[in-house]
């Protein structure tokens, strides 16, 4: 990360005045903080604060948009969340793109848990699979290898996926599950698509039971 870059983190609180952790929610391709803003209720209302990162080159972020500036970025955010609160209390989530900077931190960082939500194996094999949702010219540069950084990750890992996303075809997630541990989940939402997943009544359950009760650490 550049000195002269800008990192722009919006925080969402919880209504209690002690927090119970923080979520760092690396969002998807599609728009910036200001689209997935609406998702940091799912976190506060279980007593967390959601720190909601934008990249380099999206929002008020700037810097060069490259795989490893946004690793270096993102690492900076977690290093933040670090000084204010013990990694048992950081739970790391991506989201569709941010799927493969989630991976990242959590595979160099100690954390609570590992939360994905429609991510893929790689953006090379992505691509194998044609995802019109990622402009090639923009995006063919990157690895993300997402499975990859699964393997070297300690905390548990719960991953959700739905059977009817067309922008990141199940198959290309479910690639996934040889990376997993014995522990981890991998939860099937039938139906689901790319961007209705926090319609399901099966997602809020999982994630509600990680966030009150961490069952899994």
């Amino acid at each position: 990360m550049n000195k002269t870059d800008t990192l722009n983190v919006i925080q969402f609180f919880p209504p209690d005045s002690v927090p119970k952790g923080v979520v760092i929610y690396f969002h998807g391709n599609k728009g910036n903080v200001i689209r997935f803003a609406k998702f940091a209720n799912n976190f506060t209302k279980n007593g967390f604060q959601v720190w909601m990162p934008d990249y380099p080159d999206y929002g008020k972020t700037t810097g060069k948009l490259t795989e490893e500036n946004i690793y270096a970025q993102a690492t900076e955010v977690y290093k933040l969340a670090h000084s204010k609160f013990p990694p048992d209390s950081i739970f790391v989530y991506g989201r569709s793109l941010g799927s493969g900077v989630a991976a990242y931190i959590a595979a160099t960082n100690k954390c609570a848990g590992l939360i994905l939500e429609t991510p893929y194996y790689s953006i090379p094999d992505l691509f194998s699979s044609y995802a019109p949702v990622y402009p090639t010219k923009r995006m063919s540069h990157f690895k993300f290898p997402v499975g990859e950084y699964l393997q070297k990750v300690k905390e548990p890992i719960l991953i959700f996926h739905g059977t009817s996303d067309k922008v990141i075809p199940f198959g290309e997630a479910e690639k996934l599950k040889k990376a997993l541990k014995p522990s981890d989940e991998f939860v099937v939402i039938e139906n689901g698509t790319h961007n209705n997943l926090n319609n399901f009544s099966l997602y809020h359950k999982k994630l509600d039971s990680v966030l009150n009760y961490k069952p899994f650490l």
